[in-house]
C-alpha cells in the first residue's frame, strides 16, 4: 500500500522534462461527437442507457454533445493553437458497424480518416483510442461482453479501422478503462448497460481483457510498426486506518481494482487471492486466453485521477470493503481528492512491480464548477493550479527514472459527462451548449503557455 507524502510539488517548466516527451490532450467519440444518427451510425449502449428515465442526472443524451462531427476542424485548430504535440481520440464502433457480421459502414471510415488527415495536416500525432465505452446495442442485445462472441466483433472492427488508418496513425490503445467498462456499467449499474451483477462484471472483464491481448497482434499486423498499449484506470489504495481489518480491506481492494488488471496483462495470471475470494463469480477462463491477454505491449496507459482510501465493510459487495469519501482534504467539484503526489506514487508502483516500459498519462484532469464571467473569460483558477501541480508531479516521476513518455490531459473540451451529464466540466476549452461556442479557459491558456515555454 502506499502512503502520501508530506508536500506538494510546485509548478514545473516544459523545458524542465525530455525534449522529447509527448504533450497532448484526449477526448472520446460519444462525449464529444453528437451526430447521434447521422451518416449511418447506429444506436450505441450509451443512447440507450442515456435514454432511460432517471439513468443521467440533467436527463441529457450525446446526440448533440459538442457537435464535434460538423465542429472537428475548429477543435483541431484549438489543439494546434494550444502547442499539443497528439491529439488522442476514440471511434465510435456504432459509427462502423450496424449488424454483426456486416460490412463497415464507409461513412462512418471516411469521417475518421478526415479526421486524422485534420490532425496531421496540423501537426498533431494522432493516438486512436478503439473502445472508449460506447458499444452497439445490437451487440449488447446479443449479450455484450458477457459473451465471447463479442469478442470477434471487437476484432472485426479493429481490423476495419486499422486497415483504413493504419498508413497514417501509428499509436493504438485497444480499451480506455477496463474496470469501468465492467464494473461500473455491469455491476454499479452506474454507466451503460447499467447492469448489476457481480458475475457478468468479472467476465465482461475478462472478455475485454482478452479482446485486447487478441487484437494487439491484429494491429500490428495490419500497421508495420505500430505501437499499441491499453489505458487503465488506476489508484494508488490507502487504508483508512492501521487497524488489521482496515488493512486487510485494503488489500482485498488492491486485488480487484489493481492487481486484476495490471497481473494477468504482465504474465502473471488472475491474483490467486482474488480469484479464491470472489467464489462462484469468476468468470469462465479458456485454455490459451491468459496468454493471449499477457500479449508483450509497446506501453501502458495509466488514467490517474484520486487516490483510494479503503475501510472494512463486511457484508458489503463484492469483498466486504468500501471507499470512504475524502474527509478534511482538497477536493473538486466531483468530489475526487486532489493529490498530485499520489500521481508520483502510482507510476513508481508500476514501475516497481510489473517494469513495463514505456508508460504514458493517457488522462488526467479535474472537474470544477465554472463561470464564464462579464468579460467572457473563464477564470478556473482551481484546475490551473491542479494542472500544475500535477505536471510537477510528474516531473518527479520522470526525474526518480520511471519510463513515463508523455501526458494528455483530461479533456481538450467540456462534453457529456457520462451519467452527469452537461452537469460537470472538464475541459480546457469551455463549450456553450447553447451555440457551441468555445472559450479557451485559464487551465487552457496556462497550458498553451506551459507548452510554448512561456510559464
Amino acid at each position: 500500500m502506499t502512503t502520501p507524502h508530506s508536500t506538494a510539488p510546485t509548478a514545473p517548466s516544459r523545458a524542465e522534462f525530455p525534449r522529447d516527451f509527448l504533450w497532448g490532450c484526449a477526448t472520446s467519440s460519444y462525449q464529444i461527437e453528437g451526430a447521434g444518427s447521422e451518416d449511418g451510425r447506429v444506436e450505441s449502449i450509451w443512447d440507450r442507457f442515456a435514454a432511460t428515465p432517471g439513468k443521467v442526472r440533467d436527463g441529457s443524451n450525446g446526440s448533440v454533445a459538442c457537435d464535434h462531427y460538423h465542429r472537428w476542424p475548429e477543435d483541431l485548430d484549438i489543439a494546434r493553437g494550444m502547442g499539443l504535440d497528439a491529439y488522442r481520440f476514440s471511434i465510435a464502433w456504432p459509427r462502423i458497424f450496424s449488424a454483426s457480421g456486416g460490412k463497415p459502414n464507409e461513412r462512418g471510415l471516411d469521417f475518421y480518416s478526415r479526421l486524422v488527415d485534420g490532425m496531421l495536416e496540423r501537426g498533431l500525432q494522432p493516438w486512436a483510442t478503439l473502445y472508449h465505452w460506447d458499444l452497439p446495442q445490437f451487440l449488447q442485445d446479443q449479450g455484450g461482453w458477457n459473451e465471447r462472441a463479442t469478442v470477434d466483433a471487437y476484432l472485426a472492427f479493429v481490423d476495419a479501422m486499422t486497415r483504413r488508418l493504419g498508413d497514417r496513425v501509428q499509436h493504438w490503445i485497444t480499451h480506455n478503462e477496463p474496470w469501468c467498462t465492467a464494473m461500473i456499467g455491469n455491476f454499479e449499474g452506474l454507466h451503460a448497460p447499467g447492469l448489476t451483477d457481480f458475475k457478468t462484471a468479472l467476465q465482461v472483464c475478462h472478455h475485454v481483457l482478452l479482446s485486447h491481448g487478441k487484437a494487439v497482434p491484429l494491429i500490428r499486423a495490419n500497421v508495420p510498426g505500430a505501437q499499441v498499449g491499453i489505458s487503465l484506470s488506476l489508484h494508488p489504495v490507502r487504508p483508512a486506518s492501521a487497524s488489521a481489518a482496515d488493512q486487510a480491506a485494503a488489500e482485498r481492494h488492491d486485488g480487484l481494482r489493481y492487481r486484476w488488471f495490471l497481473d494477468p496483462l504482465y504474465g502473471r495470471g488472475y491474483p490467486a487471492a482474488t480469484m479464491a475470494q470472489v467464489g462462484d463469480a469468476a468468470p469462465s477462463v479458456l485454455p490459451g486466453d491468459m496468454e493471449a491477454i499477457a500479449v508483450p505491449t509497446d506501453f501502458l496507459g495509466v488514467n490517474y485521477y484520486f487516490p483510494e482510501t479503503i475501510a472494512d465493510a463486511p457484508g458489503a459487495a463484492p469483498l466486504g470493503s468500501r471507499v470512504l469519501a475524502p474527509a478534511s482534504v482538497e477536493t473538486t467539484a466531483l468530489g475526487w481528492e486532489v493529490a498530485p503526489q499520489g500521481m508520483t506514487e502510482l507510476l513508481a508502483r508500476i514501475e516497481n512491480d510489473y517494469h513495463p516500459g514505456d508508460m504514458y498519462i493517457t488522462e488526467n484532469g479535474s472537474c470544477y464548477d465554472d463561470q464564464v464571467d462579464g468579460s467572457g473569460e473563464v477564470n478556473d483558477t482551481d484546475r490551473r493550479r491542479y494542472l500544475q501541480r500535477h505536471l510537477g508531479a510528474l516531473k518527479d516521476a520522470v526525474a526518480s527514472g520511471v519510463k513515463v513518455k508523455g501526458y494528455f490531459a483530461w479533456s481538450l473540451i467540456d462534453n457529456f459527462e457520462w451519467a452527469e451529464g452537461y452537469l460537470r466540466r472538464f475541459g480546457l476549452v469551455h463549450i456553450d451548449y447553447a451555440t457551441q461556442q468555445r472559450r479557451l479557459k485559464a487551465s487552457g491558456k496556462w497550458y498553451r503557455a506551459f507548452l510554448k515555454d512561456e510559464t
